[in-house]
């Protein structure tokens, strides 16, 4: 679980070492990180206002890493995005997770990185997962607490609302089904529609070389033999 930021390093940068480590490594596990790369994207994200259940934080991040999601966003105002590893089972290994402390702080980044700001919630009129455009920019889906949902101020600033519709009694899902159904329906419509979806370049290199050191044993120790760092 990581929260990074652009390091402004060089792509050569990143190969040098990504070449180095790869040595340690069977090459299955190799070409298994890269055919994995090559399906995420950030080009949706997730941002997550105060859930404090470890079971829906935990499902929301396995639903980020199964439907290739690179990257998500928590705010923890008041509650700390805490997680289950005996649901996570490693999965927090390959999704990078960006912590803000207030709801306004992760909508002016998100909205810096060029994000539409879209609110997943039953009570307003909204698109559905088939009407929704993903063709008209990068999004991120926001989902509320457990037990009031989307705050005001995610309503206030919203750019477009979002709901799974509903044939019987109950008027919404929760927040982890909710998410189940959005990302992987998205996702995929993403994947057919949207010409550039995929991580890029930069990006792709950035987090392979993370990942390439989470599945080398002693990585610090190899690194720093090699280069003489250990970050």
């Amino acid at each position: 679980m990581i929260n990074t930021e652009n390091s402004g390093r060089p792509i050569e940068w990143y190969r040098e070492r990504i070449d180095y480590l790869r040595d340690f490594m069977r090459e299955e596990r190799y070409k298994t990180l890269c055919q994995t790369l090559d399906k995420r994207t950030n080009y949706m994200t997730l941002m997550a206002e105060n859930t404090f259940h470890p079971h829906n934080a935990s499902a929301l991040v396995r639903h980020c890493d199964a439907f290739g999601v690179q990257r998500m966003h928590t705010v923890e105002s008041y509650y700390k995005f805490d997680l289950s590893e005996s649901i996570m089972r490693g999965t927090h290994k390959w999704v990078d997770i960006c912590h803000h402390e207030t709801t306004a702080e992760a909508l002016a980044s998100l909205r810096k990185e060029g994000y539409r700001i879209v609110a997943t919630t039953p009570h307003r009129e909204s698109c559905t997962p088939e009407t929704f455009d993903v063709t008209k920019g990068k999004f991120v889906l926001v989902f509320g607490t457990e037990h009031t949902g989307i705050s005001d101020e995610v309503l206030a600033q919203a750019d477009e609302f979002l709901k799974i519709p509903m044939c019987g009694m109950v008027e919404s899902l929760n927040v982890s089904a909710s998410a189940a159904i959005l990302v992987y329906m998205l996702s995929e419509r993403m994947r057919h529609e949207v010409e550039e979806w995929q991580l890029s370049e930069e990006e792709y290199h950035e987090v392979l070389y993370r990942w390439s050191r989470e599945s080398v044993r002693d990585d610090e120790f190899v690194m720093k033999r090699r280069f003489g760092e250990d970050i």
